[in-house]
């Protein structure tokens, strides 16, 4: 399958009116903020409308539905080269300001493409809030666990991709969507799990979620962060990295935040080749353990029964943070 993103896949990150996850449900809305039902951004009309008022330069180009999990966005195809996102959410729609002016600003320190905005479209009939054109990215998602490709050189293409977010000037850089400190987390990363008794081994979760805030905290200067490495939002081609998509959650964090890929995007025998590449330390390691859990936990209530990718992903999450 081949997926352009900006939103292939969120969690409960898709705002950045606050740093907090509690100011958030796990839906990803924020309390209060107005959502549209999916049968009124599901419609290739809508789009053809939106580009013919806008940007009828573009009309004549055939849009088509993409197939993908995300939550805050609708993505359709237009032509072969772009891509329209239509935000769910009011929450998401902010993002798409905040995506115009740092990512030309990023791209070119990366070491993989990244969607290029191209245009910002104006509310209008049938979709109240800012919405966006942008560069199509080809490339799969990553299948964590896939014994068919070698792990070990896309967990290199993913500390290289880390080390240069972590690299970029922080001058005048937003706080990234996640952060607060982790053991901001701690009320609500326990409410779910325990919730979530029965369904996984809330013990053992539990037990994991209080060695990661028994960890040192972080007390250097932010860095940048992705701030959401998941398989819907990174592109691979032949088991190597070829694209990283949907910035919404970056800006200034712990640089823990990122390690998030080593159980998000990776099997156990290529972390240690991820871990060593980003000299990630014990403490920092630990962690990136516990946002990789409470991410993870927070998605499987949230869609365990809505939106069976993410179910699928937070289960595989969960099972390889509590298998040691």
């Amino acid at each position: 399958m081949t997926l352009y993103g900006l939103d292939a896949t969120t969690d409960d990150a898709t705002t950045r009116e606050s740093a907090t996850p509690e100011s958030t449900t796990p839906e990803g809305t924020t309390p209060g903020s107005t959502t549209l039902h999916s049968t009124t951004l599901d419609s290739a009309t809508l789009v053809r409308t939106l580009i013919a008022a806008q940007f009828p330069h573009w009309a004549d180009l055939p849009v088509r539905a993409v197939d993908a999990s995300g939550t805050a966005n609708s993505v359709y195809r237009l032509g072969e080269d772009k891509a329209v996102r239509l935000p769910r959410t009011e929450s998401s729609a902010a993002d798409v300001a905040t995506e115009h002016h740092w990512l030309p600003r990023l791209a070119p320190q990366l070491p993989v493409p990244v969607p290029t905005p191209l245009a910002q479209g104006a509310p209008a009939e049938g979709l109240p809030w800012a919405w966006s054109v942008c560069t199509w990215l080809e490339g799969d998602n990553p299948t964590p666990g896939d014994g068919t490709w070698a792990p070990e050189l896309f967990a290199a293409d993913l500390a290289e991709f880390v080390l240069a977010v972590r690299r970029v000037d922080t001058a005048d850089g937003p706080p990234a969507y996640r952060a607060e400190p982790l053991a901001s987390r701690d009320e609500r990363t326990r409410k779910v799990i325990a919730g979530l008794d029965g369904v996984l081994d809330a013990a053992a979760a539990s037990a994991a979620w209080e060695d990661a805030l028994a960890a040192p905290g972080f007390t250097g200067a932010p860095v940048w962060v992705h701030g959401d490495l998941q398989p819907g939002n990174v592109l691979v081609a032949e088991g190597r990295l070829t694209g990283v998509i949907d910035f919404a959650c970056m800006g200034l964090a712990d640089p823990a935040v990122d390690l998030i890929a080593a159980w998000y995007l990776l099997p156990a025998a290529a972390r240690q080749t991820f871990r060593t590449a980003v000299e990630a330390d014990d403490a920092s390691w630990r962690r990136g353990r516990g946002w990789a859990l409470s991410i993870a936990v927070m998605e499987l209530a949230a869609y365990r029964e809505s939106n069976p990718a993410m179910a699928r992903n937070a289960w595989w999450v969960i099972g390889e943070l509590l298998a040691g």
